[in-house]
Order: C-alpha cells, then structure tokens, then sequence
C-alpha cells in the first residue's frame, strides 16, 4: 500500500516542486519533490494570460450545469428501473446495456450534434456525454436495497410517486448521488475532447483545452507573449507546470468537503453492486 501511494503521489509532488522551482535546475534535472531555486515566475505568467480566467470560468459552467443534468437524468432512468412493478423493465434495461457494448461512434455524435445547432453552444459539450449507462445501473442497485416497506408506508400516508421520490428515496440516496455527481464532475473537468470537436469559438474552451494547447501541443508562446525571447526559452517549461497545477488544484479541494458521502457511497457500491 506503502508503494502504491507512493507511485501516487509522486508524479503529483514533482510536478508542483517544478512549477515553484527555477527553470535552470529543472533543465538539469535537479528537481525532486522539494522546489530548488524558488520563484513564483511560471504561475505570474499564467494568471496574467487572459485566457485562464475565461476558460476557467467556462470550465466551472460546464462542470456545474453538466453535473447537475447527468444527475438528474441518472435519476429519472434508475429509479424506474429499479421498481419491479415497471412495465418493460427488462426491455428498457437493455436499452441502457447497449451503448457500454457498442459505442454511437465520434462521426455519428458529431453529425447529430451538428444538425441539431448545438455547435459552439455549452450543450454541445453537456448533452452527448449527460448519461452514464454504468452510473445508472449504480443508482439503479442503490434504490433497490431502500425496503420496499418505507415505500408501502409512504404510499398508505397519501404519498405520490414523484412525492415519494424526492422526500424519501433521494434524501436516503444522498450518499450515492454525492458519488456519482462527483465521478461526473471529475470526468467533465478533467473534458477537453468534446470541446476539440464541437467548439471553434476559443472564447468557449474550456481549461483543459488550453492545457492541452500548452502541454502537449506546446503551445507556449501565447502564455509568454509578454516576455523577451530568451526568457521564453527560460520558462517554457515552468509554464507548462504551473498550467497544470493551475488546472488540477481545483478539484482536487472539492473531495475534503464531500469525502464522507464518497466513502458511504463507494462503499455501498461495493457491497450490493
């Protein structure tokens, strides 16, 4: 366990002590977990470029509208599904089985995003993905293990199905809704290849996308367009790992606050799954 925390951890720690750490020492592959030469250079450059704010803004609306949906829409499918009672329970199980055997396919998703003008639109980056036929088969088991009795009860008292749902089903599900929206949230966070495919307008990309423009594509001029020649070359590489800890950090401070729903929920999902 020791190890594998260690194999964790340590890509992460590096990566933050290079992006606090002088250009020189990481150039010579001095930099461990501990920053040499320390200097805030690297994070300077990156909050000054314009298009951080932007894309970061446009990150959280994209994680925060396109969680909210999944949940709601894993909701509305796993629900039913769990009641024994559903006419065509078994028909529309396997309607939600299929898409994780066969996949719509990147031409077919596109195509159909397109004719339906959601291109350049947040929807085009929250629609194709909503749903998680996995998630909703999590869900799905979560409910079935709530007693049949406390439903029975609440339907002698007068209670409606959708009266039923949201006042006695969802707030005994906190724990596997936490879960799952925070799967859903990670996934769109961590999105950039949907942005690549339906977004043209730059103004509309997301955080990842520009990271990937940075780190991969090596695109560090734009950040750097500010500085002399010579101290691009400087700080290139500090650029790109300051973009990174700049695009992680984040989510990575929401799991203290939900980290006792994971642990239920996960641990839910491992005993009844």
């Amino acid at each position: 366990m020791t190890l594998v925390v260690i194999l964790t951890l340590y890509p992460f720690l590096y990566i933050l002590a290079a992006s606090f750490s002088d250009q020189l020492f990481i150039q010579q592959g001095k930099v461990g977990i501990i920053p040499k030469g320390f200097n805030l250079d690297a994070y300077k450059l990156v909050f000054e470029f314009p298009m951080i704010g932007r894309s970061y803004w446009n990150t959280v609306v994209y994680t925060v509208t396109g969680t909210l949906v999944s949940v709601l829409l894993t909701v509305c499918a796993a629900y039913p599904l769990s009641r024994k009672s559903m006419l065509g329970r078994k028909f529309f199980t396997g309607v939600i089985l299929l898409p994780m055997i066969f996949a719509g396919g990147i031409v077919p998703t596109f195509l159909i995003v397109n004719a339906m003008g959601m291109r350049n639109t947040i929807w085009a980056i929250i629609i194709p993905g909503a749903v998680s036929s996995f998630y909703v088969f999590i869900q799905r088991t979560f409910f079935e293990a709530i007693p049949q009795e406390l439903e029975e009860a609440a339907r002698i008292d007068g209670c409606s199905h959708m009266q039923i749902l949201l006042r006695m089903i969802l707030p005994l599900s906190l724990p596997s809704l936490v879960t799952i929206g925070l799967f859903y949230a990670v996934g769109q966070w961590n999105s950039f290849f949907p942005a690549m495919l339906y977004l043209s307008d730059k103004s509309m990309h997301p955080i990842q996308l520009l990271l990937r423009d940075i780190v991969i594509m090596n695109q560090t001029d734009s950040v750097l367009t500010g500085a002399a020649a010579d101290e691009r070359a400087m700080i290139g590489e500090s650029v790109k790992f300051a973009t990174i800890m700049v695009a992680t950090v984040p989510i990575l401070l929401v799991y203290p606050f939900i980290q006792k729903f994971f642990v239920q929920g996960a641990m839910v999902g491992s005993i009844k799954g």
